[in-house]
């Protein structure tokens, strides 16, 4: 996706956004579309986790 404006990431050592090249991939989430969809991938991460652990019965 590089090159196409779907380089953002999310950067697990960091805690922040990154565009294009940054920190090594095992360190940070995505690539995403855009900044904004960057920004949220921890809350998408525990949103999918919520409804996994819902749909497979662990509450």
């Amino acid at each position: 996706m590089a090159g196409d404006g779907g380089d953002w990431w999310f950067c697990l050592k960091h805690m922040k956004v990154e565009h294009g090249p940054g920190c090594p991939d095992k360190d940070r989430m995505g690539p995403y579309e855009s900044e904004s969809a960057a920004a949220g991938a921890l809350a998408l991460a525990r949103e999918r986790n919520e409804a996994w652990r819902r749909d497979n019965g662990d509450d």
